[in-house]
């Protein structure tokens, strides 16, 4: 027999926001932000004393304000971080195993739901501007420190050492993240994310090309972190009728964002050099801290913590209620460890991740990454090149929102492979032709917007996917996997290209991306499951059961 814990109303009378988001403590988080943004604003003269001279840093020395601003930085991110963390999580004093989350079919998008969607989304666009900046401020750092690349082959250090420096902080950063969402939540994950960014946009403001490549890595820790932690949320608040497509949507908007940094670069850069676009860090997270004020903690964290009545107080605000159940089966109790997600059925999805992750690292930062670089190789201008793939971001835009509508509302698992099987169609073109692929601009244009769109839409659908296939006690740790994965595909071209001192043409960044992509689609045939329409607690029950001898799952789950 199932019962109900019914609950109607908004909270507590007088409280101006659900229980489960409040800071450990607030002054000492404010006080903290305020010291950390005073920190950064106090790098900024002398990135304008070097206007005259076209804002080149390289060669100054550090003044005392720099040096000031440097410590303020060091204090406010100590406060900041103690008055954010959340104090110990209560004993569980019932048996939560029992308690599961649940919304009606029927249910439509309230206007909480649909606020919170609104800042998430705005969320993964400042996250998804971090690594996406990396192509178009490389031909200006090659320049003003004399680095070796394809557009300066007589340089000193690889100019692929600041996206190796960025990318493996990422790697680190999505690992750290997933185990440190599933132990403090997640909203306190996110907004530890958008402190990083505020902090490390000094970066546009470093003289020296060491100190880029240590802030470069310190950025990439906060944006390796944000994303997977962002669907994870998501996953554990939108009802299941409208979790897939919506999840693909706001990870879709890697696309449009890819259209945005194009836009300033084209716009900014010119005028105020290529650091400008690291700065601009300083706005965009703190934007995402001011929003954390409409993120709630996920309910379905609070429950696997015991915090039932805040889970019960946040869910009244997205037209859920809470179910408790003596028969029906129940995701694994207990603490989650990373060793989790390799044993059982989960060592198959888990296995199935990894290789879509680490293909999408090779599209992403073997293809992607230096289609700016390669386009200037070409004769593109600076301009010229960021026009190019701010149209061609355009034109395939469409194809997020096919993207998102057919895993919605088809399939999840064939809707992965069948944009998977799209993208290597359009990398093979690109191999095919070769530098002559400039010669006609139209289809230039075409075979662009697949990739470019495609690897935003293929970000998008393994976020999503890997968000609802793992418990709740790990999910956190799976996104983290994810996330890890793909950065660490990432990892292995740039420093291959740093090897090589040169980034490789078009036809080889195509090719070299197109291979791990062909092995992801044999890996999802084999181990995908079906998560459309599906209820994370069914999902994960089925996904985490261990398998019987002979390999065979002791119940099947549903793929």
């Amino acid at each position: 027999m199932t019962a109900v814990s019914s609950w109607s109303g908004n909270g507590e009378p007088g409280r101006k926001r659900p229980a489960g988001v409040t800071f450990r403590n607030p002054p000492v988080f404010w006080v903290g932000t305020l010291a950390c943004t005073a920190g950064v604003l106090l790098h900024l003269p002398m990135y304008i004393e070097a206007r005259s001279d076209g804002y080149m840093m390289a060669g100054m020395q550090p003044d005392v304000a720099m040096l000031v601003g440097m410590a303020l930085i060091v204090i406010g991110l100590v406060m900041s971080i103690y008055g954010l963390m959340p104090k110990a999580m209560p004993g569980i004093g019932t048996d939560t195993t029992r308690v599961r989350v649940t919304v009606e079919d029927d249910t439509r998008i309230t206007p909480a739901l649909a606020g919170l969607l609104v800042v998430m989304a705005l969320a993964v666009i400042i996250d998804a501007m971090k690594p996406l900046t990396l192509g178009f401020v490389a031909p200006g750092m090659t320049k003003e420190y004399d680095l070796k690349s394809a557009l300066n082959p007589h340089g000193g250090l690889p100019a692929a050492l600041l996206p190796l420096a960025g990318i493996t902080g990422t790697v680190i950063g999505s690992f750290a993240w997933g185990w440190f969402s599933d132990r403090a939540g997640r909203r306190s994950s996110i907004i530890l994310a958008g402190l990083l960014f505020t902090t490390t946009s000094i970066c546009g403001a470093m003289p020296g090309f060491t100190w880029n490549l240590v802030m470069c890595f310190l950025m990439g820790l906060g944006a390796g972190g944000l994303l997977p932690i962002a669907f994870a949320l998501l996953a554990e608040t939108i009802p299941s009728r409208h979790r897939g497509w919506l999840m693909v949507v706001i990870g879709g908007e890697i696309t449009g964002t890819y259209a945005l940094v194009s836009w300033l670069s084209g716009a900014l850069i010119p005028h105020f050099s290529w650091r400008i676009m690291w700065l601009i860090g300083l706005p965009t997270g703190l934007l995402l801290i001011l929003l954390s004020r409409w993120i709630p903690e996920s309910p379905r964290f609070l429950i696997s913590r015991g915090r039932t009545a805040e889970a019960r107080e946040i869910m009244s605000r997205y037209g859920a209620r809470l179910v408790t159940s003596e028969n029906e089966a129940k995701e694994q109790e207990g603490p989650g460890r990373f060793g989790q997600l390799f044993r059982g059925r989960l060592l198959r999805q888990s296995a199935a991740i990894t290789a879509f992750g680490i293909g999408i690292g090779f599209l992403t930062y073997g293809f992607q990454l230096w289609i700016p670089t390669n386009l200037q190789k070409l004769g593109f201008t600076q301009i010229g090149s960021s026009q190019v793939l701010e149209y061609s971001a355009l034109i395939g835009f469409p194809l997020a929102i096919l993207v998102a509508w057919l895993y919605g509302s088809w399939s999840s698992k064939k809707t992965i492979l069948l944009l998977v099987v799209l993208t290597v169609l359009s990398l093979a073109a690109f191999f095919l032709l070769g530098n002559s692929v400039t010669s006609n601009r139209a289809v230039l244009y075409i075979l662009l917007a697949v990739p470019i769109c495609g690897s935003g839409s293929i970000v998008a659908v393994l976020g999503a996917y890997s968000s609802e296939i793992y418990p709740t006690a790990v999910r956190g740790r799976g996104s983290g996997l994810a996330a890890g994965a793909s950065k660490f595909g990432g990892v292995v071209i740039i420093a291959l290209v740093a090897a090589s001192l040169a980034a490789p043409s078009i036809a080889i960044t195509a090719l070299i991306a197109a291979i791990p992509l062909l092995l992801t689609v044999v890996a999802f045939a084999a181990f995908g499951v079906e998560t459309r329409g599906r209820r994370l607690e069914d999902i994960s029950v089925a996904t985490s059961q261990p398998v019987a001898a002979g390999g065979i799952p002791s119940r099947e789950a549903g793929n």
